[in-house]
């Protein structure tokens, strides 16, 4: 039996169950409410992997049930913890509280995809390793989800039995007053975020809020009108640059006006979401103490003014009844601050290397903090996302979480510099911090990738995810690349290296080996496409389209080489390449619109046209 997240029990019985035409689904009478919502789980699960039309009813507690699928509490039983019981009689799920039921549920979903209608008898017992099993996703840097993609995004997770889900947002909020902030984006509205969080909160997630409030303020602080409250002074006068957004923009805290307009937005924000937590950011305050601060920095020390005025908002959210959050990078290098902070703050521990190391995480914990770990999903700047690169950062960082007593795991999905990955390749990922957070038994990499294959993307040869890590193998001259380039050339941004004289970039043989491997994983692909699942059949040409992506940008930053190098250009193939790169974007454009708001699709349409009137001699090209 193959399940995501493995149960930690698995009992096998005598005899098998079959599900018959006029099954019924009966509910313990304690679970209405948000029962009718498991009922409904099961009843489209049954429907999806039997054809099976199943009726849902109430019964009583206890009560034996032949032939029907009977869901319940047992109140004995901790909060999360469920029992699965399938007998020749009857299907049973027990649950310790609604969550588990859910749960238990979500199993039998995966059970019946892997044998259909005809069950073996098995008991199984299961409950998670950690309380908090999350899911983060940015919703500022690139894509505003649309939301029923949102709405598929907590589908997915309840089915992994994940629990909480952070939207980050910097100005993709339709914030009163602040209208010079948002008018040039497509923003998230009140009615969108009380929607999904009634929809999360079905499904036993948690949706927590989560805006920047320090750092990485970069719209608000690029106003006319609120551009005095940034650190360095004019702003709001440079153009846009994805780089900046990710460096610079951190609030002055040398005056009381930024942190008022911040409580305003944090006051409006929270009374959307029925969590009592707010996550306020509060990392990556590059700028903090060499601007407008400065003098009060030398006086006082960067630290104590990063730690007072992350204290003040935490101290304004405890008096409003929340719990705060916020990220850890700051705080780690002098743990002990934490302190200092109300004790109902969480930090967010977070890294996301490979080979990440534990320090940060046993800091925090040596000075009492309470944490979340928080490894990521590999997609920010990547056309593909670095899939064996999240699975080993993912299973580390939940080992630590372990170690160290965290409670609960969040798993990131940045979006740097425009989130131009395809959100459904984050899926795999998503799907590792599940699994790794839920029990410590789990499998190797590609033994995972193929069952994720099977479960998630309908793939009966289960080798779909293997032709994503792959892909992200492929790529050389990749988004950052491009967008260095692009910064440098246009904006003349200073750059601590020249992406076009990267060894990598310009190695002939390894850009030729890619080529060749693309083009043998678009034809196992296309071998694959009849061994999916019809409704994963699309996602058969948006893997080809990213594989395309990467091969096309890889071509494009050798020509970019040869222009740095000043080598002579064949006009022919770069108006080609051109061409390819244009034809390649019009689809891109139509896969963004078909999940995401407008976005910041403009800002990256800028830099993809650049390159082709380089390539097509249209636009001098200045070193």
């Amino acid at each position: 039996m193959k399940f995501l997240p493995k149960p930690k029990e698995v009992k096998l019985l005598t005899g098998e169950h079959a599900l018959c035409y006029d099954g019924r689904i009966v509910l313990d009478g304690r679970l209405l409410g948000n029962g009718d919502t498991y009922a409904k789980v099961l009843q489209k699960g049954i429907k999806k992997e039997t054809g099976m039309q199943y009726d849902i009813g109430y019964g009583v507690p206890g009560r034996k049930e032949t032939g029907a699928i009977v869901l319940e509490l047992d109140e004995t039983r901790k909060s999360q913890q469920y029992v699965l019981q399938v007998t020749e009689e009857e299907i049973r799920i027990q649950g310790g509280d609604g969550a588990g039921v859910l749960y238990g549920v979500q199993t039998l979903c995966q059970m019946m995809h892997e044998y259909g209608a005809l069950l073996p008898a098995v008991r199984i017992e299961d409950e998670p390793d950690l309380p908090v099993r999350g899911y983060y996703l940015d919703e500022t840097r690139g894509r505003v989800l649309t939301l029923s993609y949102l709405k598929q995004v907590a589908d997915r997770m309840a089915y992994y039995k994940l629990n909480q889900l952070q939207l980050y947002v910097e100005h993709t909020y339709l914030f009163s007053g602040l209208s010079e902030m948002w008018r040039d984006e497509t923003p998230l509205t009140a009615e969108e975020i009380r929607e999904l969080d009634a929809y999360c909160a079905k499904l036993h997630i948690e949706l927590v809020p989560s805006i920047a409030t320090f750092g990485h303020l970069y719209m608000l602080l690029s106003t006319k009108s609120y551009g005095d409250l940034c650190e360095f002074p004019d702003s709001w006068k440079e153009p846009f640059s994805f780089w900046d957004r990710m460096q610079h923009h951190t609030v002055d805290v040398s005056g009381g006006r930024a942190i008022e307009l911040i409580k305003a937005m944090i006051e409006e924000y929270m009374a959307l979401f029925a969590t009592d937590k707010f996550n306020i950011c509060a990392d990556e305050t590059f700028d903090l103490g060499k601007g407008k601060s400065k003098p009060l920095a030398d006086e006082k020390g960067v630290h104590r003014l990063y730690i007072d005025y992350v204290k003040e908002l935490c101290e304004f959210l405890v008096a409003k009844g929340k719990k705060p959050m916020f990220w850890g990078d700051i705080i780690c290098a002098q743990p002990e601050l934490i302190k200092e902070l109300p004790e109902e703050t969480v930090c967010l521990t977070w890294g996301y290397a490979a080979e990440q190391r534990e320090h940060e995480a046993k800091v925090m914990a040596e000075a009492g903090a309470r944490q979340y770990l928080c490894p990521g999903v590999g997609g920010w700047n990547q056309w593909m996302n670095l899939v064996e690169n999240s699975y080993k950062n993912i299973a580390r960082m939940c080992g630590y979480a372990r170690k160290y007593h965290a409670e609960g795991v969040l798993n990131t999905d940045w979006g740097d510099c425009g989130h131009i990955n395809q959100p459904d390749f984050s899926l795999p990922g998503m799907i590792y911090g599940a699994v790794f957070s839920w029990g410590d038994d789990t499998d190797s990499f590609e033994e995972l990738n193929e069952q994720i294959s099977r479960l998630a993307y309908g793939d009966r040869s289960g080798k779909f995810v293997s032709y994503m890590a792959k892909t992200a193998e492929c790529s050389i001259f990749d988004w950052w690349d491009a967008n260095v380039v692009y910064e440098e050339k246009v904006l003349g941004h200073p750059n601590n290296r020249n992406a076009l004289f990267d060894a990598r970039i310009q190695d002939e043989a390894k850009r030729a080996a890619a080529k060749e491997t693309i083009a043998a994983l678009k034809k196992e692909l296309k071998k694959t496409a009849g061994a999916l699942e019809e409704s994963c059949r699309p996602m058969v040409p948006v893997l080809e389209l990213t594989m395309e992506a990467i091969d096309i940008w890889n071509e494009t930053g050798a020509r970019m080489c040869d222009i740095e190098l000043g080598k002579e250009k064949d006009e022919t193939a770069c108006a080609a390449l051109a061409g390819r790169l244009e034809t390649w974007f019009m689809k891109y454009k139509a896969s963004w619109r078909s999940i995401s708001k407008e976005g910041d699709l403009h800002h990256i349409s800028e830099i993809v046209f650049w390159y082709a009137d380089i390539l097509r001699g249209r636009k001098p090209y200045e070193k």
